[in-house]
């Protein structure tokens, strides 16, 4: 993939956040529920924010009028099935930079066995007047921070 002036590639730190499958998480086959993985990988977005040293989102509001980084893009290749009692490994690192958003990799073990690999794209996002939200530039603070 070629880089222009809004797509700069990344050199991030990786962080690992861990999930540990309660009975609850699976489906009655005794696997995963899907959209568990996506709630254990929305955790460990902002784990690695938080790991990165990068303020909770209700003072990057006050400070920078960050109030967080929605999803606008997902796509995920699952490769094997996870149950009840495993311990999950989700690392975790941003492979590029935008403008307005970066492209967030997520990699979910159980010890060295890959169970699935996930790309999402989020946007830094500022409320917009009269409602909504809007994506503002990364605040340089915040790149540091994760570089």
């Amino acid at each position: 993939m070629a880089a222009d002036e809004n797509e700069l590639m990344s050199n991030s730190k990786e962080i690992t956040y861990t999930a540990r499958v309660e009975f609850g998480d699976c489906d009655p086959a005794g696997i995963v529920w899907f959209p568990n993985f996506f709630r254990w990988i929305d955790a460990a977005s902002r784990h690695f924010f938080a790991e990165c040293g990068v303020p909770r989102w209700e003072e990057t509001a006050r400070t920078l009028g960050v109030i967080g980084t929605p999803l606008v893009d997902t796509h995920t290749r699952f490769v094997k099935a996870a149950s009840y009692g495993d311990t999950l490994q989700i690392a975790v690192r941003i492979a590029e930079w935008r403008d307005k958003s970066f492209v967030q990799t997520y990699r979910v073990l159980r010890g060295d066995e890959l169970i699935l690999e996930c790309e999402e794209v989020r946007i830094f996002a500022a409320k917009r007047e009269g409602g909504g939200i809007r994506a503002v530039p990364i605040p340089p603070t915040i790149r540091a921070l994760c570089d």
